[in-house]
């Protein structure tokens, strides 16, 4: 816990020499990389090679430039690499983790960006260790939790890392994307909710994109009716559904018939002929929810992907938004100014889903879990005076600091 145990080459470049030191066969390297080695073949021609995050090259002396890829047989276990054929004594062997711009060996064509995840590591803590770390102090004879099994701390460190994620963590993640012809785009896998949607100009600005909200509505559902306006089924007794003829006018719409712009050829329409006198123009009485010209966005439930309006065709957008931060795998990583708040949930939600606990015991926890929420919600608020200074600047008040 809270010891660093890269180089400083391993941990801005991705890389770890070693020396061979016999010909013989089955050498073995064992690397000190915080990020494990992932491992699939050693052969280039077999398409799970890419899967690899990490390539090996050796030299004969070790000199820049001389470095060539080994492809020869080789196994890995763990972070234990075993390379099963014959090297010569003194060679020089190199670990090249995955890197955004290639690394700095071979052909320099160790693409990926396993070297970035691990950067900034430091300021947090897997999943698993939280799990191991509560195991340890937490649990066993004299302890808070007498026994508890391994799946239950599992269980609850997972949901306890979901609340989390939504209000105090705010695991906010963010998708660069362009608004294709049909003026939707699906949404990502790990999608909880979004928190902003923009679309950035040719400085690379920020503008937001705001919700629809009463402006218009992706139905859920679109029933072909017959003549009688019931809605017609199927062979399997199903209503046949067809496409959103809601969705059609607004792709069409014209928007400077809502927000501040006037369109002349639509002047009649802001004398009092939008939809049966209901202006949302310009005259009498803007809204100002309405009163932007950056465009707007719908969640649309029944295609689950988000739609845009017309003016947003071909734009660039950033999409930030929530996920739970259980995506992927145990190895989620935690905020250690966090790490408290997530035990404090653990020792929690273990008692109080127990029978014959004492109540008081309960309640204590579950203040002492509030407390740590608290808390972690201040630190990682992230609240820096001189920021606030610097917005407040230009305004009316007088700001000491």
């Amino acid at each position: 816990m809270g010891l660093i145990t890269e180089t400083n080459q391993q941990y801005y470049e991705g890389t770890q020499f070693f020396i061979a030191s016999t010909t013989a066969p089955n050498q073995e390297f064992t690397t000190s990389f915080n990020t494990n080695l992932v491992f699939y073949k050693y052969d280039p021609n077999d398409t799970d090679y890419a899967l690899n995050n990490f390539k090996l090259y050796t030299s004969a002396d070790g000199m820049p430039g001389s470095f060539v890829e080994y492809t020869s047989a080789y196994t890995v276990d763990e972070n234990k690499i075993t390379i099963t054929a014959s090297i010569a004594a003194g060679s020089y062997i190199v670990v090249q983790l995955k890197k955004n711009t290639g690394g700095n060996y071979g052909n320099n064509d160790a693409y990926g960006n396993t070297v970035e995840d691990n950067y900034n590591s430091y300021s947090h803590v897997k999943l698993s260790e939280v799990i191991n770390n509560f195991q340890v102090a937490y649990v066993g004879t004299g302890k808070l939790i007498p026994s508890a099994k391994r799946t239950d701390i599992i269980f609850h460190a997972k949901r306890g890392l979901q609340e989390l994620s939504y209000d105090t963590l705010r695991t906010v993640k963010s998708q660069e994307l362009t608004i294709p012809n049909s003026l939707s785009v699906i949404i990502p896998q790990d999608y909880v909710n979004y928190t902003k949607i923009s679309w950035i100009d040719s400085l690379g600005i920020k503008r937001p994109i705001y919700p629809a909200n009463n402006l218009t509505i992706s139905p859920k559902s679109t029933p072909i009716q017959d003549e009688n306006g019931e809605p017609i089924q199927d062979n399997f007794s199903n209503n046949v559904e067809g496409s959103s003829i809601t969705e059609e006018r607004w792709d069409n719409s014209k928007l400077n018939l809502i927000n501040t712009s006037i369109d002349m050829e639509y002047w009649p329409y802001y004398a009092g002929m939008i939809d049966g006198g209901v202006r949302r123009g310009q005259l009498y009485g803007l809204d100002p929810q309405y009163a932007q010209v950056n465009g707007w966005f719908d969640i649309n439930p029944r295609e689950n992907k988000i739609s845009f309006s017309s003016d947003l065709v071909n734009k660039l957008i950033v999409l930030e938004y929530i996920s739970d931060g259980l995506a992927y795998d145990m190895d989620t990583k935690i905020p250690k100014l966090a790490e408290e708040a997530l035990y404090a949930h653990i020792s929690h939600a273990i008692i109080a889903s127990r029978v014959n606990q004492p109540e008081y015991v309960v309640r204590r926890l579950k203040q002492e879990r509030s407390a740590k929420i608290r808390n972690a919600k201040i630190r990682l608020s992230n609240i820096k005076l001189e920021e606030i200074t610097q917005v407040m600047r230009g305004k009316s008040k007088w700001i000491k600091h």
